[in-house]
């Protein structure tokens, strides 16, 4: 039976539906991560994971750890499966689900490819594959480093320390047989810190504030299709999102044509009753697509205006970027950092 909205979330990952399953996961992976994932899923599928995600609510820590080993279990499982061990993901699956889910995910396991030593780490970004080996010793690189493909290994290889580039080196040049008991030994090493850092993961929360974040990541058009999926089943939760999604401090990231544009529909008054708790790198930039005089004029409203009610502050910035946002719309403004496919030349 599908979670109502805000209803509290289960002591053990196997009460869990799937989607919420997704949503944590999400959340565990973080805002990019997470935006990432989002594109390859089909319109459908993002809808039903996000309109989830923004009524998760508090994760505790216990549960995320749990979806998150399952995952791990379920991927390390699928690729020793994949590499002909059937068997070995077997085990993993039965003891790490209950007998009913572990056949059913076996069941959707695809058999091929023979298993070649260190083989979990070869899907493995070379940026992170060298954080996670970096600090180990010479001769257990090297031994890494002859497992992998050759492009992946003279990555790895050229962002080491000069000596330690050496030492792997002259070891990998030295390295003949080795024992296949010590090549295992070393992975199941390898493979229990891995494990260990997925589930070394702080609590954290859903909710609104993530479903923001992450929609500020992908492209527009993912963002609208989304949002215009949920405006029609829950029309305040999307206004919540989009109040949140580019708050007035995110106009720095503005182009200096779009920033002239908007503050063409800004009185002096409002633009200086919205600045009064901004930064000075906003102002800076705000104050810098200005002309001298008008510049000076708002920088003495400020300076002269007194105490004001935070929310007729709050109030007057939300007016702005309501005028950013639908700039932006009518491709009036640039954004930086927006996840847009195209670029600009």
């Amino acid at each position: 039976m599908p979670r109502k909205p805000n209803q509290p979330l289960p002591s053990v990952a196997s009460e869990l539906e799937g989607v919420t399953k997704a949503a944590i996961l999400l959340l565990a992976v973080g805002t990019e991560g997470a935006a990432t994932i989002l594109k390859q899923l089909t319109p459908q599928g993002v809808e039903e994971v996000t309109r989830e995600l923004a009524a998760l609510g508090r994760v505790p820590a216990a549960l995320q750890a749990q979806v998150v080993e399952e995952f791990y279990n379920v991927s390390l499982a699928s690729q020793y499966a994949n590499e002909g061990n059937l068997d070995y993901a077997k085990s993993i699956l039965t003891g790490s689900l209950d007998a009913k889910s572990a056949e059913r995910m076996l069941g959707q396991i695809q058999t091929q490819v023979q298993k070649t030593p260190f083989s979990f780490l070869q899907r493995a970004e070379s940026e992170n594959l060298l954080t996670f080996i970096q600090d180990e010793h010479p001769q257990t690189i090297a031994l890494i480093v002859c497992h992998l493909q050759h492009h992946k290994a003279a990555e790895v290889l050229s962002r080491l320390p000069l000596q330690k580039q050496i030492e792997v080196i002259k070891r990998v040049a030295n390295m003949e047989q080795t024992n296949p008991e010590v090549i295992r030994e070393v992975e199941r090493g390898l493979e229990s810190r891995l494990s260990s850092l997925l589930m070394q993961s702080m609590e954290k929360a859903g909710g609104v504030p993530t479903v923001s974040e992450i929609l500020n990541l992908t492209d527009r058009s993912t963002e609208k299709s989304i949002l215009e999926g949920l405006e029609a089943e829950d029309p305040d939760l999307v206004e919540q999102i989009r109040r949140l999604m580019f708050v007035f401090e995110d106009i720095k990231q503005v182009n200096d044509k779009g920033i002239q544009a908007v503050l063409k529909e800004v009185d002096n008054h409002e633009l200086a009753l919205a600045l009064k708790t901004a930064s000075e790198e906003l102002k800076t930039k705000i104050f810098g697509n200005m002309s001298e005089r008008a510049a000076s004029m708002v920088k003495e409203d400020i300076q002269y205006m007194g105490p004001v009610k935070i929310t007729d502050v709050e109030a007057a910035q939300q007016r702005i970027v309501d005028i950013v946002r639908r700039l932006e719309e009518a491709g009036d403004v640039v954004i930086q950092g927006r996840g847009d496919s195209e670029q600009l030349v």
